[in-house]
């Protein structure tokens, strides 16, 4: 399946945030790509055009495709609560996105890789699925004969995970518990999530 496999600066310039996490050239370069930089003159951004960029903004951060998207906000918008809310909620539930938040892996690609190389356990069973969704209650962890990964144990090593309240994880066994769908102060995301509702409802 298609992926964007470009630079990724480009795309943390292009909004103007550090989306794939640490840019030194975003520190460096903080304005827009393009070959006349800072000198190019840019038109004020249209209501649309706002929308479509944070709609855009929110499938690079958590790497799904417009299809994907498309059909994740039709679910959350069936769902009770807040459309914007619920659609933050389903994106954190996924599982490529557990495990980088757990500190499984390093980045969300690289933790998508992980659950499509069935290196990750959902309840003590093997998953393949980086679209899964994890629900209040599950256990992820690695797979036992991946537990002496190189890229699993630095990024296990060197994971902060105490500022994401609805995981708990336990590093004996190396697999953490999805304690709760989070609330949306607590996903540290800057998505303005009603914009894309605006989007998808005109």
């Amino acid at each position: 399946m298609a992926r964007y496999t470009g630079p990724k600066s480009k795309i943390a310039r292009k909004f103007g945030e550090p989306i794939y996490g640490t840019d030194k050239y975003l520190d460096r370069k903080g304005y827009p790509p393009g070959q006349h930089g800072l000198e190019k003159k840019r038109k004020k951004m249209s209501e649309y055009g706002t929308q479509l960029k944070e709609k855009q903004k929110a499938k690079y951060t958590y790497g799904l495709l417009e299809r994907q998207f498309s059909n994740l906000f039709q679910k959350a918008s069936r769902a009770n609560g807040v459309t914007g809310e619920v659609l933050i909620q389903l994106l954190e539930s996924r599982l490529d996105n557990v495990v980088y938040r757990l500190g499984i892996a390093p980045t969300r690609p690289a933790a998508r890789q992980l659950v499509s190389h069935r290196h990750i356990v959902v309840n003590g069973k093997v998953c393949g699925i980086p679209s899964y969704h994890v629900k209040a209650g599950d256990i992820i962890g690695v797979r036992e004969k991946s537990k002496a990964l190189e890229v699993i144990v630095n990024s296990v090593q060197g994971a902060n995970r105490s500022r994401f309240s609805w995981l708990e994880w336990d590093g004996s066994q190396m697999a953490g518990k999805f304690m709760n769908v989070p609330a949306r102060e607590d996903v540290p995301e800057n998505i303005k999530e009603q914009l894309i509702v605006e989007l998808y409802s005109k």
